[in-house]
């Protein structure tokens, strides 16, 4: 028994799949003590959009080291965070029209998401909270509330209140049509639901399995929260920090929340940082009512301020886009034919390929996550049963091993099909977007 075995608790859950000890890591590429090179389609969970140990931000965040500059400021005001701040307003907000306010919150997503529920029920002054089946927000008592999945629920140890969940548009039938659903429950009497103060979601389900809501749904949502009075709450956390191609997740619908959640990402260095936008009318707050010791991480504002700036120079959002169309094309032609239970979804750099269709396909899941990992390609399972691999390279992987690394999926798949004794399709259809 190793010392990790030994001594760290039994919760943790990524090294339990990923077994090698890693010492080095950069750009797209982990290396072991032993000196094992693997190709990482991971990202930290969505917390290396520009890869590891990128050398622009580390530059940046040397020199800021070197200076012997402020490093902890609880939210005192510092040259970092105002740099950071005049930043994303000058290259993220005004470009975008967007009048938001920034919040820094403790360091980890889930507390900018109990922030944001806990602001929007200040605000509107009512308790309740519409969430969707399939959503995740957090692992913290009210972030989990909002939370659907059954397993991480079960580990709060008490009852999670305050939170009704929705349909998401999936896994029903085509004809059902969940944002009406949503308005009859709010305009009913006798539904039994009281009007919440907001609704929370990822407009891309990614712990759900990768789940693209529609534009038009995401459209039909926001005049719903505008019609009835209810904030709108858009948890950017995974999907947001260019994930999808623009910078926000929701640009595609052409909405603009009340509050957004960013994370993971957002310090460009996978250094923790969580902030929450909020419109300015909404900045309801005496000072001090949501505080934390970490919410001035001084080195995360350099790593952010530095990401935007690469961003920028990089001509990153235009890269994403060609790189996003090659995977769609990729999945079409070489993964969807070889299983008539195979579906496909994505955006930007963050696709699905659920083999929840099959029988044992939380089993067939796991097999290729595993075949991958032991030809040296990190990967991860999401959705319902972990039914969903999925591919979420750094944003900034050279094409060459992003074309590598989904041949080792396509492989590890047809490996499952041949020991499995299962066929085959001839024709390839791609789950629409």
């Amino acid at each position: 028994m190793n010392s990790f075995e030994l001594l760290e608790s039994n919760v943790r859950s990524y090294s339990r799949v990923f077994g090698d000890v890693f010492r080095t890591a950069k750009n797209s590429m982990m290396f072991t003590e032993e000196g094992k090179c693997f190709l990482d389609f991971f990202a930290g969970a969505g917390a290396l959009n520009y890869g590891h140990n990128p050398d622009f931000i580390k530059g940046k965040l040397l020199e800021y080291i070197g200076s012997d500059a402020v490093v902890h400021g609880l939210d005192m005001y510092t040259t970092a965070k105002r740099t950071f701040i005049e930043t994303f307003n000058e290259l993220i907000l005004a470009p975008k029209g967007l009048d938001y306010k920034l919040m820094f919150c403790g360091p980890t997503g889930t507390n900018a998401v109990e922030a944001a529920l806990k602001l929007a029920r200040k605000a509107k002054k009512r308790t309740g909270i519409f969430s969707f089946s399939g959503g995740f927000h957090g692992m913290s008592y009210g972030a989990l509330a909002a939370t659907g999945n059954l397993y991480n629920r079960g580990g709060a140890g008490a009852p999670l209140h305050n939170v009704t969940f929705m349909p998401y548009p999936y896994g029903f039938n085509e004809s059902f049509d969940t944002i009406g659903y949503m308005e009859n429950v709010l305009t009913d009497a006798n539904s039994g639901i009281e009007k919440p103060a907001a609704v929370i979601l990822e407009t891309v389900q990614a712990e759900g399995g990768v789940i693209v809501a529609p534009a038009e749904w995401l459209q039909r949502l926001s005049a719903l929260c505008k019609e009835h009075d209810i904030l709108l709450i858009v948890d950017d956390i995974q999907v947001g920090c260019g994930r999808t191609g623009s910078f926000f997740s929701f640009e595609r619908a052409g909405i603009r929340p009340d509050l957004v959640v960013l994370s993971k990402s957002i310090s460009g260095y996978g250094l923790p940082m969580s902030l929450l936008l909020l419109k300015p009318e909404l900045d309801v707050w005496q000072p001090g009512e949501h505080n934390g010791t970490f919410r001035g991480n001084q080195l995360a504002f350099v790593g952010a301020t530095a990401a935007l700036e690469f961003r920028i120079s990089s001509n990153l959002e235009e890269s994403v886009k060609e790189k996003e169309a090659w995977v769609s094309d990729y999945l079409q032609k070489e993964i969807v034919p070889l299983h008539p239970a195979i579906t496909v979804r994505g955006l930007g750099l963050i696709w699905g390929i659920d083999l929840g269709g099959l029988e044992g396909g939380e089993q067939a899941a796991k097999f290729v996550a595993s075949r991958c990992y032991d030809q040296g390609l990190i990967i991860e399972r999401s959705g319902r049963n972990d039914t969903v691999v999925k591919l979420m390279p750094a944003l900034t992987i050279d094409s060459e091993l992003l074309e590598q690394g989904c041949k080792i999926v396509k492989e590890a798949l047809a490996a499952y099909f041949e020991q499995a004794g299962l066929s085959a399709r001839k024709e390839a259809t791609l789950e629409p977007v």
